[in-house]
């Protein structure tokens, strides 16, 4: 495999690195897309002409930030829909809705260091949410994403994943004591081998799948959308 080489660099704007792409017609799905880098990744979606659903927890917010969207791009083709990561139920109503093919989808919503919090299923909330509901999401839209056989999905890493591997014997944090960072930087980790997994399993049906780390941003609290 070639290396991939761009012309961009760290003070390249996102509406730099997409002039002169044309997404029209095109579906994509942003997690997370009410605020933060989501919500920025869906604008510089939007201003390709693509056809953008914010995929968000909080739909209020979500309406603000797609209102804003089209405010600045000119682009109509903006959607809101529920989804909460850490819900199973979510998710497969989520799925279950989406009825058309799907092109992009950017796995972007995460949660940072959290205090000790479980899902019902008693997982542990920084890998159920960061890695687990993204997974079960792209799961169950992969025929939407084999539909045309041209499909990336986008996976939203951290270099925080540096801070532990997945512990496969202790996943959910049963047996050692919490700690955020460990559970935050498993839960990358998984999202890295995630991306890995699926262009190795599903790149005969046409997808691409990529990780990346955003960069790094100084946050008061651990919120996501």
């Amino acid at each position: 495999m070639a290396l991939i080489t761009t012309p961009f660099g760290r003070h390249s704007t996102a509406a730099e690195v997409v002039e002169g792409i044309d997404l029209s017609g095109k579906w994509a799905i942003v997690t997370g897309a009410a605020s933060g880098i989501g919500v920025e990744t869906a604008r510089a979606l939007a201003q390709t002409g693509a056809i953008v659903t914010l995929a968000v927890r909080n739909t209020d917010a979500g309406a603000q930030a797609a209102a804003d969207i089209m405010a600045t791009t000119g682009n109509r083709n903006i959607h809101v829909a529920l989804l909460d990561l850490s819900d199973r139920n979510s998710i497969a109503k989520f799925i279950a809705a989406w009825r058309e093919p799907l092109h992009i989808l950017v796995n972007n919503a995460g949660v940072m260091a959290l205090p000790e919090q479980r899902t019902p299923e008693d997982w542990e909330m920084q890998f159920a949410t960061n890695y687990l509901g993204h997974f079960a999401l792209a799961l169950g839209l992969h025929d939407a994403l084999a539909a045309e056989r041209a499909a990336r999905i986008v996976s939203v890493s951290s270099s925080g994943h540096l801070m532990s591997p997945i512990v496969f014997d202790d996943i959910h944090f049963m047996f050692r004591p919490y700690d955020p960072w460990l559970a935050y930087g498993q839960s990358k980790t998984a999202s890295i081998l995630f991306a890995v997994g699926a262009t190795a399993r599903w790149f005969k049906d046409g997808i691409t799948a990529n990780a990346l780390m955003p960069g790094a941003i100084a946050l008061k609290s651990a919120v996501w959308n």
